[in-house]
């Protein structure tokens, strides 16, 4: 995967605090959903997912592990 390719977001990572319930719905707000690679670093792929919560794509970023995300479009 690099930068530019275009992913889908299969599941949210096994380490999210369950009394946060914000950080939560961001990112079960984004399974399922496609979005290009707009960083990666340390292993992680940063997504700009802020369209789904009606905001601009940069208003709300998220890192996922490669194996949390599905290559759609390289």
């Amino acid at each position: 995967m690099k930068i530019g390719d275009k992913v889908r977001v299969m599941k949210a990572p096994d380490s999210l605090p369950p009394d946060n319930k914000q950080l939560s719905t961001l990112f079960r707000g984004c399974i399922g959903k496609t979005f290009p690679i707009v960083k990666i670093d340390d292993g992680l792929v940063e997504l700009h997912v802020g369209e789904v919560f009606g905001k601009p794509a940069e208003f709300h970023q998220i890192w996922l592990e490669p194996a949390q995300v599905k290559l759609i479009e390289a």
